[in-house]
């Protein structure tokens, strides 16, 4: 019998696995990457959200993430937080906290 959960039921169980993948990108030249940004990426470009899966589908998921995808991922995502600074400044009047004291 093969035990189905969600992805993130299994996150704890797949930490040496996030680790491998987090030193295989470190040592292809990513110093940035985390097991988390690893983690995150999975669930929002691969598994799209919190999907019940074998536990050998999810491993297999993180030992074949591909390098461009992962950048991607983290592209996307600094993109993203540009565009949040850039709309909290226009919310605030071009103030975004350093230099509110007026």
């Amino acid at each position: 019998m093969e035990v189905v959960k969600t992805v993130n039921e299994w996150r704890d169980l797949l930490k040496p696995a996030l680790e491998s993948k987090t030193s295989e990108f470190r040592l292809m030249g990513y110093p940035q990457a985390t097991s988390d940004d690893i983690w995150n990426c999975l669930v929002q470009k691969v598994w799209k959200g919190n999907p019940t899966m074998r536990l050998h589908e999810v491993t297999q998921d993180i030992f074949h993430l591909a390098s461009n995808l992962y950048m991607s991922y983290l592209t996307v995502n600094a993109y993203q937080d540009d565009d949040l600074m850039a709309s909290i400044a226009a919310l605030t009047g071009g103030q975004t906290g350093e230099n509110s004291n007026n």
